[in-house]
């Protein structure tokens, strides 16, 4: 059933074409190392909790919105080689390529599949 990359995070407004930009590349370099499908999805509908929300989780301020993405591998083996040649890539380094927001506030895990309905 494969292996998923599951990232929220936080970014501003008007930064939306540049964090387009960034992972579209970060999403062709993952499909060239072997990811079956990357998604990005701008939040829309994404209510503020009181104990808990994506808003709240990822300390969303005013003038943010979630973005909400996963990476989905064919097997761990495959998501594990990839990233491994991913951490080496140029785009990776935050000196000369930083991410259009703040990888502080980001939340991301690794996920086996155990169902998958389409």
């Amino acid at each position: 059933m494969g292996y998923v990359d599951g990232v929220i995070c936080a970014v501003a407004n008007e930064r939306k074409a540049e964090y387009l930009a960034y992972a579209q590349k970060f999403g062709q370099l993952c499909k060239e190392f072997g990811a079956t499908s990357v998604v990005e999805c701008w939040g829309d509908i994404v209510p503020e909790g009181t104990l808990t929300s994506f808003p709240l989780a990822v300390k969303a301020e005013a003038g943010e919105t979630v973005v909400f993405s996963w990476i989905h591998w064919p097997s761990k083996a495959v998501h594990e080689e990839a990233w491994a040649k991913l951490m080496q890539h140029p785009l990776m380094d935050s000196n000369t390529n930083p991410m259009p927001f703040d990888g502080k506030r980001m939340i991301f895990g690794s996920f086996d599949v155990i169902s998958h309905i389409s």
